[in-house]
């Protein structure tokens, strides 16, 4: 039995109707996997499953879901063990032991290379850092997330399917993990 991370990019189903994380882990234990928990209400999902491929467990969580809650939703999934490697590297690991909220990971669905750093820095305009961690895209915000050029400039079509987790979030589901 593995333990396996699944994060939606999006909760929103439409205006103002939203996914309820008991309804998500109803759907995944109908998938057959154990023990589904949710942390926070924003689509992080933690289960045990046999062993299977990521990419088998994005296809079948994204199918589900569409006909769960109809409509497609990029899930992405890592392997416990990933995760736990991924709270490892955190190259902001001070600035976000400080504030948790100000530094984020973009968690992809397939790597990207080292130099996306530079091909964004030009929209870094209120001191925001970036770093390629394994393929994931770290930033350190000096400010709102929300309210960053940066982040607007940090979509799906420059770089593929990916979706962000705060620090505090990432923390949360590693301790899920442990525990």
């Amino acid at each position: 039995m593995n333990s396996y991370i699944a994060l939606l990019y999006s909760i929103v189903l439409s205006e103002g109707r939203r996914v309820v994380m008991g309804d998500l882990r109803a759907m995944s234990e109908r998938l057959g996997h154990r023990s589904p928990r949710t942390l926070v209400a924003t689509g992080n999902l933690l289960f045990e499953t046999d062993k299977a491929t990521v990419s088998d467990l994005e296809i079948g969580l994204e199918t589900a879901f569409a006909e769960t809650f109809g409509r497609h939703v990029d899930i992405i999934v890592r392997s416990g063990s990933d995760w736990l490697k991924l709270a490892a590297v955190n190259p902001f690991h001070a600035e976000g032991e400080e504030d948790g909220t100000r530094v984020h990971v973009r968690v992809m669905r397939q790597p990207l290379s080292g130099t996306v750093s530079a091909d964004f820095e030009r929209y870094c305009t209120a001191g925001e850092r970036l770093a390629v961690v394994d393929g994931d895209l770290w930033v350190h915000f000096t400010g709102q997330a929300s309210e960053s050029k940066l982040l607007g400039a940090l979509t799906k079509k420059r770089l593929g399917v990916g979706t962000f987790r705060n620090w505090n979030t990432v923390k949360g589901l590693a301790a899920l993990l442990r525990s």
